[in-house]
């Protein structure tokens, strides 16, 4: 079995190595040619995962062509360019794990929704949870959900990732899963701008947890799962990138929340803060199913140029109410 990865970036690279540790042959396709030269002439992945030697069985191509005769293929690209890779890849009945956390900025569609739009034929399952690239790549224990409809598929996946080290656990709730890794990293932005302000871990841990509450507030209204929510797609991705500033959304919101403007943070770095995407159309999403989710649109705010005090003040101001 070839197993196909889209996307050369820190996640992408890591899960290869997942793969190719177990002994298969793994094909990574990658815009960047020099790093498809540097897999391919076994010197790793310095751009987006220095330090880390890849184990044998990875080769890298620039050509998607070239992945025809993969599959399952796991899907890195990022969000807002997912349906642009899959309609340009090879067509036809293949199964695609969805590794991009977001939603369509045009459409409001989940990334299952998208892809299978983009390749009719495909079946697809969401792999999402609480990931640092680097721990993965480096065989540092890990937990992650898989999620998938069709429950043999979805066995037969866990089944061809999982290690010791790296354990998905299976859920038919796709809709659940794609929300979790969505809202977190706009979450994860606005603990940024807490920690970047000075605002304290009692208000971290207030925004946490209110938070979560919009989060499956617009889960709920979406057709997701609560309990989903709890798990390893949701709370435990919250925790995680809420709680480091490893993680690239938080270390915007801390960039943020010291003053800096979005176009400068956005500007200056090599790699994909999801949530500054998904803010807006987080928040537009969710108007549109009469969800209300305040903390997604400070965060959504900022990011368009609201003065950091004003915005921080202008959501301590809100009228309280009951818990829920």
């Amino acid at each position: 079995m070839k197993v196909g990865v889209i996307g050369g970036g820190a996640w992408g690279t890591a899960l290869a190595c997942v793969l190719a540790g177990k002994g298969l042959d793994v094909l990574l396709w990658a815009r960047e040619g020099a790093v498809v030269d540097g897999i391919n002439a076994r010197e790793g992945n310095p751009r987006f995962l220095p330090g880390v030697a890849l184990p044998p069985g990875i080769a890298a191509t620039t050509r998607l062509a070239d992945l025809d005769a993969c599959d399952p293929w796991l899907v890195v690209a990022p969000a807002q360019h997912l349906r642009s890779v899959i309609a340009a890849a090879p067509s036809g009945p293949r199964t695609l794990v969805l590794c991009a956390k977001g939603i369509e900025a045009d459409t409001h569609l989940l990334m299952a929704e998208v892809a299978v739009q983009a390749n009719p034929q495909a079946t697809c399952a969401v792999l999402s949870g609480p990931t640092f690239a680097a721990e993965v790549a480096s065989g540092l224990p890990t937990a992650i959900t898989l999620a998938c409809a069709d429950a043999g598929v979805g066995e037969s996946l866990v089944e061809l990732l999982a290690t010791p080290r790296f354990r998905p656990y299976l859920t038919d709730d796709v809709t659940g899963a794609e929300i979790g890794g969505a809202v977190k990293n706009v979450l994860a932005i606005a603990c940024g701008v807490v920690i970047g302000r000075g605002l304290g871990e009692n208000a971290r841990a207030a925004l946490l947890s209110r938070g979560y509450a919009e989060m499956l507030r617009f889960a709920s209204a979406r057709g997701g799962r609560v309990e989903t929510l709890g798990g390893l797609s949701g709370l435990g991705d919250l925790v995680l990138t809420c709680g480091s500033p490893k993680s690239r959304n938080m270390s915007l919101g801390i960039g943020l929340g010291k003053g800096r403007s979005a176009a400068e943070l956005l500007g200056s770095r090599d790699t994909v803060a999801e949530g500054a995407a998904t803010a807006p159309v987080l928040v537009a999403a969710a108007r549109a199913a009469g969800v209300e989710m305040p903390i997604a649109a400070a965060v959504a705010a900022l990011l368009d140029g609201a003065e950091v005090a004003e915005t921080i003040d202008a959501l301590l101001s809100r009228p309280l109410g009951r818990e829920g």
